[in-house]
């Protein structure tokens, strides 16, 4: 039998290529996204890819979406074997410049969106006896620069959030996943909300200098799964330095020092 997959934010960026990887595998994946026209151009990939594909309207920000989907993926397959929280934003800004509004963005989609994929599915997996979450955290919720405070509490809450199901979920033969990827090119600049002039382009130079692409992520992602890993660490250099920061939290310190200031140069805040 197929793999039977729910993606939010599946349309574009690192949720297509997790669509397009399973699809290769010829799964039957289910992207949820809050643009139907990305949405139907992906779905039609992943059939040409020898998967099936649906498409559905969903924002992360409704619980009542995801509960509409998880029942509609029930009847429609019979259950569900994978979900990906992956849908996400982002903002940038001091602490004293960022706007609450910012906050409250982008912790209903980040965080929120997550609990509500997790709440909503948890009780199809438990009936299943079987299931997976993969909650799409970032490499921001474990080394966490300035600037990004309202991203990087957001991460550090999905963070908190996976390892908590991890033990809470896991007798139910449910696993979960946590990815945790540092910079890869994404369209998530093009929605990022910040006051300081420069910092999405800056970010979006990052990202396009980056040698971890979507679709290496995506390949991590489908081996931790397979394997039952928890942690999804694609980047080499950041992972070595949360092993640090995790051995030798004062060395790490210094070390984030530095970097920080330097990234606060670049990124145009106020040193």
């Amino acid at each position: 039998m197929s793999q039977r997959v729910f993606i939010t934010g599946g349309a574009s960026g690192l949720g297509r290529a997790i669509a397009l990887r399973y699809a290769r595998e010829g799964a039957r994946v289910c992207i949820g996204d809050i643009n139907p026209e990305q949405g139907a151009n992906v779905e039609k990939e992943i059939n040409d890819l020898g998967g099936t594909g649906y498409s559905v309207n969903c924002d992360v920000r409704r619980l009542t979406d995801l509960e509409k989907i998880c029942k509609e993926l029930e009847q429609k397959w019979g259950g569900v074997d994978l979900v990906v929280n992956n849908a996400g934003v982002a903002s940038a800004g001091t602490i004293e410049d960022s706007t609450l509004t910012d906050w409250e963005w982008v912790l209903d989609i980040n965080l929120l969106g997550v609990v509500r994929g997790c709440k909503a599915f948890t009780p199809l997996f438990k009936k299943q006896q079987a299931g997976a979450f993969v909650n799409v955290a970032s490499m921001a919720g474990l080394m966490l620069a300035p600037l990004m405070s309202s991203y990087n509490v957001s991460k550090a809450g999905v963070i908190a959030l996976s390892e908590t199901l991890h033990q809470e979920l896991r007798d139910f033969g449910i696993h979960t996943s946590c990815v945790c990827p540092a910079f890869f090119q994404t369209n998530l600049v093009a929605s990022m909300r910040s006051d300081i002039a420069g910092i999405q382009q800056n970010v979006g130079k990052m990202m396009k200098r980056s040698n971890v692409t979507a679709d290496k992520v995506a390949d991590d992602i489908y081996r931790a799964v397979e394997e039952g890993n928890f942690w999804v660490l694609p980047h080499a250099k950041e992972r070595r330095m949360w092993l640090v920061k995790r051995h030798a939290p004062q060395v790490f310190d210094w070390l984030m020092h530095q970097e920080s200031k330097r990234w606060m140069k670049k990124m145009g805040g106020r040193a």
